[in-house]
């Protein structure tokens, strides 16, 4: 019997290493097929080939499977196309994607508290709608509505999935459309601060909507907490500190240092 034990903990051990190995594997080369083959497209396959679990279910289960893995899919898309428009010569972005994915796919993405869960969700959400701004100034605005539409269904739906309540579709509909029309708004007048020769660039709209997403989910979680005894005091101070923070963003951050 001890035996047994000693070879099924050995066991656990070589997969959690193998595991692990394949996820730093993905993180860093996501990331480096994307820059030195100068296209997202092999980047994107190989995110997409790693969530192969997704496609291997019965057919009426594809749809819900995908829907439950957005968040990750935008998380690793949105890395290799922040990649490819850094540029194809090797930046300090370029490593602090390859960290920061690999991390995702290993400490960050695992995890399923609540609080992890928001987490989750706001990353999706600053790297998604910082990608989409991207993607939509070198295609046509259609794409920054439409991708932001997806990446606040799909930050809302992670969090709300967890929670007691069964029927959250209009809910996340009307957050993909808040998103949507805000990236519309921003979409004239695009502001993206830039970071010296790192290459680090960070469109503002992702900051605010980041911002949003907070303040929304917190908003949400003190209507089920309170329910019929739900007052806007018990709200008012995240929403009042949201709005300043944008505010100041807004008025005080919106010189076109690099407007795209």
């Amino acid at each position: 019997m001890t035996d047994f034990v000693f070879v099924r903990k050995s066991r656990n051990i070589a997969s959690n290493f193998v595991h692990v190995f394949l996820n730093i594997l993905l993180g860093i080369g996501a990331v480096l097929i994307t820059v030195f083959s100068g296209s997202p497209l092999l980047g994107i396959l190989l995110v997409i080939v790693s969530k192969w679990r997704i496609f291997a279910v019965r057919s009426r289960y594809v749809w819900l499977n995908l829907k439950s893995n957005l968040v990750d899919l935008i998380v690793g898309i949105s890395v290799v196309l922040l990649a490819y428009y850094s540029g194809s010569a090797l930046l300090p972005v370029h490593f602090l994607l390859m960290a920061f994915y690999t991390i995702w796919l290993i400490l960050i993405k695992p995890r399923s508290s609540e609080m992890a869960n928001l987490a989750q969700s706001l990353i999706a959400v600053f790297l998604g709608i910082t990608a989409s701004t991207f993607l939509a100034a070198n295609t046509n605005s259609i794409v920054a509505v439409l991708l932001s539409f997806l990446v606040g269904y799909a930050a809302s739906r992670h969090v709300l999935v967890q929670t007691d309540d069964k029927d959250f579709t209009l809910t996340t509909l009307v957050c993909g459309l808040i998103f949507a029309e805000v990236a519309w708004l921003a979409d004239s007048w695009a502001i993206v601060y830039t970071f010296g020769d790192t290459g680090i660039r960070l469109p503002q709209v992702a900051i605010i909507l980041t911002i949003f997403a907070f303040v929304y989910n917190y908003a949400r979680q003190a209507m089920v907490r309170y329910q019929d005894d739900f007052r806007f005091r018990n709200i008012l101070g995240p929403v009042l500190f949201g709005m300043a923070l944008i505010g100041i963003i807004v008025l005080f951050f919106s010189n076109p240092i690099f407007n795209i």
